[in-house]
């Protein structure tokens, strides 16, 4: 059965896409912890980050860091943290979140709550601000 997030790739359900290439999509969390919360997914369907080739992984990172700039140019923080986990959804993945202290990254913390309007109008700055790097 396909992950969530093959699902996205495969527009078979929405998801608030910021970025795209032909090996890798980003799309918002949309249990974000901050605004601008980004998940960088490889659109090969693996469980664990380090299952992929090194090839594929290397592509992926470089991806990241392109759509990284985007969030730090289109959302106000001090900076972009990255995170693996893993263990919500059986699809390897990168948390790329706007960071204004070290409380953000704190998973346990309760999420943000957005609507449907606040995340498409955060996915278009940073989609914008993608194109132009």
């Amino acid at each position: 059965m396909p992950s969530i997030f093959t699902r996205i790739i495969n527009r078979e359900i929405p998801g608030h896409i910021v970025a795209e290439d032909d090996h890798n999509i980003a799309f918002l969390d949309i249990n974000p912890l901050n605004e601008g919360h980004t998940l960088v997914v490889p659109k090969q369907e693996v469980d664990r980050l380090f299952e992929l080739d090194e090839g594929t992984y290397l592509k992926l990172q470089a991806f990241a860091h392109k759509v990284a700039r985007a969030i730090e140019a289109a959302v106000p923080c001090l900076r972009v943290g990255v995170a693996v986990i893993g263990l919500e959804v059986p699809h390897a993945h990168i948390h790329l979140i706007p960071l204004h202290g070290m409380h953000d990254i704190d998973f346990s913390r309760p999420k943000l709550k957005l609507s449907q309007e606040e995340f498409g109008e955060i996915s278009e700055r940073i989609q914008k601000q993608f194109k132009n790097l």
